[in-house]
């Protein structure tokens, strides 16, 4: 399934993503839960995707099927984050989303069954070589970390939640075209609205921000992480092919290991470099032949 070519899209992805990854530092410092913080994040996005449709006269889908699709989107995406800030309090922010970009695979794997696109030899190559740096990676980590098991498994399970959150704003825009803002607010309601049960059972003893200092960086973290952030992804998205869109994910783990070694002390040793390293040429392989699928 080839798209056109949109040369401001890809720009717009990169961007959007590593401003995405940043939200981990926010995350790591904030005293509030895994749930909760993601439903703060989604319900602050809401109100203001709400004013920006109101501002800009952007008006909601009129298929009841294209709304349900971007809510299910929104769920699928509240999922994803949860499970990632719970990677993230497990084996830090550049591991995490590491673990997250795997969703590459999973858009792959749906491209290929559900929407007819492609796999070539390198793509199937590349999943042996993201395992085997995975393997390395977690090696070290599960020696010295009792929570690596846990932080590898919500990591990976994450990428599939957003993997699955991407389709579903693919499938909206096939059913009805949709409107940024209008699609960001129901997604963000929708994502919001599935979190409130399990940020109570999960979260009760760090459900709200406490201090103004937390306050702020929650506001910050709805506001630019998922207005501008996922919102230029959202926009980006559908003008793109699942696998270019892998492709340029890719620049969000990239500035996460980065941040997470230089700036939070991470211990990362030589062999889950090697992994690293392995594991990005991975996901670089299986997207080679995008200029020929």
């Amino acid at each position: 399934m080839n798209k056109p070519h949109h040369s401001h899209a890809a720009p717009l992805l990169v961007v959007g993503c590593v401003v995405f990854g940043l939200g981990s530092l926010i995350v790591k410092f904030v005293d509030v839960g895994s749930y909760a913080i993601a439903f703060w994040r989604l319900a602050i996005a809401a109100v203001i995707f709400w004013l920006l449709s109101r501002l800009f006269g952007q008006k909601l889908p009129k298929s009841r099927k294209a709304i349900y699709t971007a809510m299910l989107s929104g769920v699928f995406l509240a999922f994803d984050l949860s499970l990632w800030h719970e990677s993230i309090h497990a084996v830090g922010p550049g591991i995490s989303t590491l673990l997250n970009s795997l969703q590459i695979f999973f858009l792959s794997a749906i491209g290929f069954f559900f929407f007819g696109e492609r796999l070539s030899k390198s793509q199937m190559f590349s999943l042996i070589l993201a395992i085997s740096g995975v393997a390395l990676i977690g090696s070290p980590e599960f020696g010295h970390n009792g929570n690596a098991v846990w932080g590898f498994i919500s990591g990976i399970t994450s990428g599939g939640m957003l993997a699955l959150s991407m389709v579903c704003i693919h499938k909206t825009h096939q059913i009805e075209k949709t409107s940024l803002f209008p699609m960001m607010m129901i997604l963000s309601f929708g994502g919001a609205l599935s979190l409130i049960i399990p940020s109570i059972l999960f979260d009760s003893h760090a459900l709200y921000p406490a201090t103004m200092r937390d306050i702020g960086l929650v506001l910050i973290y709805g506001a630019v992480m998922q207005c501008f952030a996922w919102g230029m992804i959202a926009y980006a998205i559908p003008l793109l092919s699942f696998s270019l869109t892998g492709l340029l994910l890719l620049s969000e783990p990239v500035a996460a290991l980065l941040i997470d070694y230089f700036g939070l002390d991470k211990p990362i040793n030589a062999l889950q470099w090697s992994g690293a390293v392995l594991t990005l040429i991975a996901i670089y392989l299986g997207r080679a032949n995008e200029k020929n699928a």
